[in-house]
């Protein structure tokens, strides 16, 4: 039998919640999701004229541009415009994905055995990448008190010589929590003690609640940190496309240059981006608000609905949000949440348990708010009444 690598020893049986999920939509057994994210299957409207570019003549032309194609990388220096960022498409490479993004800059910035930094709660595809590039994540909890903050000690203290950099997600996935400015400052200063690299993914950048200052929810594009930043964001979430496939890294700060240079290299190597969806991007992106004023209404309807129900009881607190479309409620810590996820699905709602997202193993759910509001509105009402039971 042929050995087969040590980084791709993972556990890809299903767990006993994995399988029971699968086994109810097997059965066709009613399931109110609150764990809906993805903006294709919950009922937005997508405008048909956003396929047409895909059909263009010019698609049928091979360019093999390893930066990606300057109209295209543009079009995401003019996102950054809208934004009152000044960005050149010289700044900007192309990917797939943010996935091959982080992959990208983990072989930028690591070797072997060296290490990541990573805030939890945040969510789990990093531990793939990371064991993909045969690189080890440190975490390096966020604190709660009166709203999530960077934990500057922790981080501080997580450094070790084989530490390469920092990531941050802005606003953070699922807490909603926005790096404010005074923070990344710090996290400049730390960085910059330690000859660190910050990677930032602003995938939710968009989908603000306004209840953050313009400073502190500004992309780290507009942020003058003296420190090498490479902001990682894509179609995925700001045109509601995940299946597009369409993604950037931005790089800003000391040795950019150099850095884009060395990612050039390996882009090339992959040539993964492909022409008909770099013709669409500059379309997507000038008519994104189209998806994001529907997604930001829904969000904001089943977040009231979530506040307007929990009114209605007092063993279940949601945590302040400033962003994103995650909500996190704080439950009786009685049993495990996997156990209290199960125990929900009987009753026909699904709801992530928080370890899934780095937090302990009981206290904690993962509520979606981007799922069809009725629907929402069912699973809230039957979560709370099984937590209210439970704490009986």
């Amino acid at each position: 039998m042929i050995p087969f690598s040590q980084r791709t020893r993972w556990n890809t049986e299903d767990s006993d919640l994995a399988l029971a999920h699968r086994n109810r939509l097997a059965a066709r057994l009613h399931i109110a999701d609150l764990t809906a994210s993805n903006p294709t299957r919950c009922g937005f409207e997508y405008p048909e004229s956003w396929l047409a570019p895909l059909s263009h003549p010019a698609s049928l032309d091979y360019n093999p541009l390893p930066m990606g194609a300057p109209h295209a990388r543009q079009a995401v220096a003019d996102y950054y415009a809208s934004h009152g960022i000044s960005v050149s498409p010289a700044q900007v490479l192309l990917t797939t994905s943010t996935s091959e993004a982080y992959g990208y800059l983990f072989k930028l910035l690591c070797d072997p055995g060296d290490e990541i930094l990573v805030p939890l709660p945040s969510y789990p595809l990093f531990d793939f990448l990371a064991d993909a590039e045969v690189v080890r994540l440190a975490p390096a909890p966020l604190i709660y008190d009166h709203g999530w903050q960077l934990d500057l000690d922790s981080l501080a203290r997580a450094i070790t010589p084989r530490t390469r950099a920092i990531v941050l997600v802005h606003p953070n996935n699922p807490t909603g929590h926005f790096t404010a400015h005074v923070e990344s400052l710090a996290l400049a200063a730390l960085c910059s003690r330690h000859n660190l690299a910050l990677i930032v993914d602003e995938v939710f950048l968009d989908y603000g609640f306004g209840r953050t200052s313009a400073e502190d929810s500004a992309s780290f594009a507009a942020r003058d940190l003296g420190i090498p930043v490479f902001v990682v964001s894509g179609a995925s979430k700001i045109c509601a496309l995940p299946q597009m496939k369409a993604a950037w890294i931005l790089a800003a700060g000391p040795q950019s240059t150099e850095a884009l240079s060395r990612l050039e290299i390996l882009a090339d190597t992959w040539l993964s981006m492909n022409a008909p969806v770099q013709l669409a991007l500059p379309v997507w992106l000038a008519e994104r608000d189209r998806l994001q004023s529907q997604i930001r209404a829904r969000v904001s309807a089943n977040l009231s609905e979530l506040d307007r129900q929990l009114q209605t009881q007092s063993m279940v607190n949601r945590l302040q949000l400033q962003g994103g479309w995650y909500a996190i409620l704080r439950i009786p810590a009685l049993q495990p949440d996997e156990l209290t996820a199960r125990q929900l699905l009987d009753r026909g709602v699904w709801a992530h348990p928080g370890y899934f997202f780095g937090m302990e193993k009981s206290g904690w759910l993962v509520l979606s708010l981007l799922g069809p509001s009725p629907d929402f509105a069912i699973g809230v009402h039957a979560l709370l009444l099984f937590t209210t039971e439970l704490g009986q």
